[in-house]
Formats: structure tokens, sequence, C-alpha cells
């Protein structure tokens, strides 16, 4: 039986009764949901729900909120599980200081692992499809993580009304291991039972990685990883949900020192600019972005390099939803990365249901990026053969839907095609919110 991924959303409004007719600003508390339901024959049945709730006060703000809470609680019958608090409020301390911060515990029995440096690891979409001669085991190209995460950034106004300092707080614990073949085969009829090998190669990429020493042993169980990130942000969006003009620029390090406990030290660089053109008033704009992610000192461990560091939220994921729709997730991953992303706005059409203000918007983009320096120990690179394809530029392109409630909860489906066959095919995603 092949592997299949049937992701079902559907879009709920779930209304309170306490805000202004049509022609005030919204007030008090609105709150959007988005339950979610998804089958794949590995992982098993996946339910859960997403909630965020926005505080507007008296609504003299709007479209600004004073408190954000992004509530995710979802579970596969297989044991893979998103446990996640998200809070933001520019009004919760004194001064001016804007906090955010995330409590997680996340669980995965199959995330994807691709190799190192993007091209320079082959994919062989052969070795998951059980229908190939070539099949090696459905779950090739992943490994388990379970991951608790705590963070905190502050963010205060500084010389410029748009420029903000960033003081933030990360705390990782990170377990990994390769899959958990007999979780998986629980349950499942002999002829769809992923097989059992004792050869590493055909277990699965992670487990070959750990076998030869390209994972050094000190990193493939994982660890912790505590950081201290510091920055400066300059920021002139008019919305920052889905802003029609102004830009967004920030500048970050991240540190993960020994006297924080980590267990890995390493200093990472972070660049990243976006811009928005209103092209149409109202309902049409241009945006872009483009980023550079470099570690500039140290060694960091394998399993923190699909990450991408922002002043906002951290996202998981070079390839994916996050950041190259359309190509596979964590297929572009090394020791210093660039992207870029352009995307076409356009709201189409706006109605005021029980007092909320809605808007409907279709989205048409670009996405791309490429690592830009090898990731790997010596034993790693002295066993790539010699004249082996370096890394070059990814592309995908597609578009997308969304469903907005009071400019700020928006629900997001995006489709996305990978333009070289080795980046995989394609990926649909529904989730919150825009890219960036």
């Amino acid at each position: 039986m092949r592997k299949m991924t049937i992701p079902i959303i559907l879009g709920l409004v779930m209304v309170t009764a306490i805000l202004a007719d049509e022609s005030e600003p919204v007030t008090g508390w609105s709150w959007g949901g988005v339950p979610a339901i998804a089958y794949n024959s590995d992982t098993g049945f996946l339910y859960g729900i997403i909630l965020n709730p926005f505080n507007y006060g008296d609504g003299s703000m709007y479209p600004d909120y004073k408190y954000s809470v992004y509530m995710e609680w979802s579970r596969t019958t297989k044991g893979s599980g998103i446990n996640k608090l998200f809070f933001d409020s520019k009004y919760l301390l004194p001064k001016g200081i804007r906090v955010t911060g995330e409590l997680s515990y996340l669980t995965e029995q199959s995330l994807p692992f691709y190799g190192f440096n993007g091209y320079e690891s082959v994919y062989h979409p052969e070795y998951e499809d059980d229908q190939d001669p070539d099949y090696r085991t459905r779950v090739y190209y992943r490994h388990m993580r379970n991951q608790f995460k705590l963070t905190m950034d502050f963010q205060k106004q500084v010389l410029n009304p748009n420029l903000r300092g960033i003081l933030g707080l990360g705390f990782l614990n990170n377990d990994i291991g390769p899959v958990d073949i007999a979780t998986l085969n629980d349950g499942q009829a002999d002829a769809d039972k992923l097989p059992v090998y004792s050869d590493p190669d055909s277990m699965g990429l992670f487990n070959y990685y750990e076998d030869q020493g390209f994972i050094s042993a000190d990193e493939a169980d994982g660890g912790k990883v505590n950081y201290l990130k510091l920055g400066a942000v300059y920021d002139t969006r008019d919305n920052e949900a889905n802003p029609m003009h102004g830009m967004w620029t920030e500048v970050l390090i991240l540190v993960s020192p020994s006297f924080l406990g980590s267990d890995f030290n390493y200093t990472e660089l972070t660049l990243t600019h976006r811009q928005y053109f209103t092209l149409i008033p109202r309902n049409l704009s241009f945006a872009y972005r483009v980023g550079y992610q470099s570690v500039i000192a140290g060694d960091i461990p394998f399993f923190m390099l699909p990450y991408y560091q922002s002043s906002y939220q951290t996202q998981e994921g070079f390839g994916g939803s996050k950041t190259f729709r359309g190509i596979l997730k964590n297929r572009v991953v090394g020791n210093s990365v660039v992207l870029f992303n352009t995307e076409l706005r356009w709201k189409f059409f706006r109605t005021v249901v029980f007092g909320q203000n809605l808007y409907l918007a279709l989205n048409a983009f670009v996405d791309g990026g490429q690592t830009l320096s090898q990731y790997g120990n010596d034993t790693y690179l002295n066993s790539l053969p010699s004249g082996s394809k370096s890394d070059s530029l990814h592309l995908s392109y597609g578009g997308g839907f969304r469903i907005a409630l009071n400019e700020n909860f928006i629900i997001a489906v995006d489709y996305g095609m990978a333009a070289d066959e080795q980046d995989g095919t394609s990926g649909l995603y529904i989730g919150l919110g825009y890219l960036y």
C-alpha cells in the first residue's frame, strides 16, 4: 500500500457575541479555529485543532491587537503529536516592551531527513515507493524526534519609532533516533507493514549516516540547545498580518554557549528583509522576502539546521510550508542558506458577517533558495566522490487561498510545485497566516 496523506481541513469561524456593529472597529475577543483531519498509512490517523484568539481591547488600536494566543493540539494514532502554545503582546509589559513566547512539546515518529547540502545529497524517490523494484522502505527519508521547546523574546523601541532591539532566550531538548519500525507496524496488515532490515543502508538515510559516522555520536541521540538571541528589527509595516506597504528587516545573532547548559556551542547569523508594495489600494499587493542564515562560529548539530530564525516566531523547514512551498521539507539544509520568496496577494471579496470583518484572498508565489557552504564533518566530506554535484538553486511555484477574519486570523491554503524532481513533486499546506 502506498503512503498517502489526505489533509482535510474544515475552516471554522467561531465568533463570540461581544463585537461591535459593522461600522465600528472590532473590540474584545475574537476567536477562530481550524480543526484538522489527516491520514497517513505509516503514522496513522491525525486529529486535532488550532485555536487563535485575538483581543482588540476597546477597538481603538484595530487592526492591531492587545494579545494573540495560538494554541495547537494534535495527535496521530501512531504516536506523533503537537502540543503548542504561542503568545504575543505589545501591551503586557510596561515601557513598550513586546513579548513573544512559545511552549511546545513535539513528538515526531517520522521527521523528514534528506541529508546535507541540498543537491549534493541525491534524492531517490523509488526508495520510498513500495510499488518500485528498488523500494527499500516508506520511511527511508525519516527519523524520530521528540522535542521540548521554551522560548521568550523581548523587543523594545530604540533611537527611532520603527527600530527595535531584541533580546531572546531559548531552551530546546531534543531526543533523536531512528524510526521506531515496531511501533509503526503495530496493528498493520502484513501487506502494509514496513520491512525490517539489518543493513543500515536499507533501513533509512539517518541510520546509514549514523553507521558511517556522518552524524557524530555526540549528536546522534540529540541533546540540549540553549541559546541567547540578540538583534535589531526595522519595521514600517502598516499591518503585521498582511501588510499593504512598508518593510520588515532584521539582523539576528544566536549564540548557544555552554554556560547556558547547551550541549553544543555555535553562533549563527540571520539576515532577513521583507518588503510590501500596494498595487491597487486595499486589494492588491506584492510582497517579497530575501534571507541569509549562516553558522559563523562553532559546530551546529545536524538537527538544528532546518530552523530559520526570526524576531517573531522561529520556523522549521528549509523546504516545505515555511520557506519553499512544493519542495520537500528539510531538503535544503547546510552551514549557510540563502532564500527568497515573491508573492502577489489579491483581496477579491470583503464583507461583514455577524459584526466580523471578513475577506477572501488569492495569492500566487515563486519560492527559491540554496545552500552556500557545506555542512558535514570530515568523515562525511571525505566520503564525497570527486566531482560530486554541488548545490544549486531550488525553485518552486504555486498559488493559494486565504480566509481572513478581522484582518489577523487568516486561514491559509497553499499548493506548491517543485521545479526539479530532485526536490519532490508538490505539496499542499493548510494552516494559519501568510508566509511572511
